[in-house]
């Protein structure tokens, strides 16, 4: 929250860029509200019970904020593209009616890819009373429990997975080619460090991200799978959203500077 506040308060930082940090910051708050609460109360209670409403709401938010960091993470490698590839061009293809449909489009899209999620889990058949081997509600978890007919469900989340999870990450990896290659046809090394260090910090953001859930969904089913699921889960749903300020507060002087002047200011408030 203390990146997305910068971001709106001081002009230096109110570029397409830090706009889309802003936005990528406020669905990481998102994505650990929905799942670190209810895990956290199980832990301290032992009361480990959620009502089906509750259980709904939390594969709505869920899928939101999972949907949202990938589109909002393409978004971000889209205007690392055109910063590094196209530089003349920057300010008319990354104008801001360019950023805010670009936002917009990716809250819009998740929105209604997590609307969908719920309506078809909604609709399945369940005990009154269902032991589900997770620590939150998640589509497949759900699906392995219930009495219902889940193939055309199972068809859908495999589309599902398409459009949110792999094509956007191809896109990724097609910018970044473009970006390396672009980087490397640059002539000095220190133009080569600076166009490089512009786009570390997104590219740490996109592999911490995609590889636990890479793995997850492409390892092998064994004897302790559920367990090492379980585990991947908790990487991608609470270590990446923690990792994520860091990464681009330790590696941004712009932020960290930031931070420092609403500090100082701040406290010459307070004394005062």
């Amino acid at each position: 929250m203390t990146i997305a506040t910068l971001v709106c308060l001081v002009p230096k930082l109110q570029t397409p860029m830090y706009f889309f940090l802003s936005n990528l910051a406020v669905v990481d708050v998102m994505y650990v509200s929905v799942t670190l609460p209810k895990l956290i109360s199980i832990l301290m209670t032992q009361d480990n019970r959620m009502s089906f409403s509750a259980c709904m709401t939390q594969v709505y938010f869920f899928s939101l904020s999972a949907a949202g960091d990938i589109y909002v993470l393409t978004s971000m490698s889209y205007d690392r593209y055109v910063a590094i590839c196209k530089p003349l061009q920057y300010s008319l293809f990354m104008s801001k009616g360019v950023c805010i449909a670009l936002a917009l489009g990716s809250w819009l899209v998740s929105g209604i890819n997590a609307i969908i999620n719920v309506l078809i889990t909604s609709l399945l058949s369940f005990c009154s009373t269902q032991n589900v081997n997770h620590f939150f509600c998640e589509q497949r978890t759900l699906y392995a429990v219930t009495s219902s007919d889940t193939t055309s469900r199972d068809i859908l989340l495999v589309f599902q997975n398409m459009y949110v999870a792999a094509l956007p990450f191809l896109f990724i990896i097609t910018s970044y080619v473009f970006i390396i290659s672009a980087i490397l046809h640059i002539q000095t090394s220190e133009g080569r460090r600076k166009a490089f260090s512009s786009c570390s910090s997104h590219l740490i953001t996109v592999i911490i991200f995609f590889g636990p859930i890479i793995i997850l969904y492409t390892k092998p089913k064994s004897e302790h799978s559920k367990e090492m699921d379980n585990l991947f889960s908790i990487l991608y749903t609470a270590v990446v959203p923690m990792l994520n300020p860091f990464v681009y507060t330790l590696r941004n002087k712009d932020i960290l500077e930031a931070m420092t002047n609403l500090a100082r200011t701040t406290i010459s408030f307070l004394m005062e």
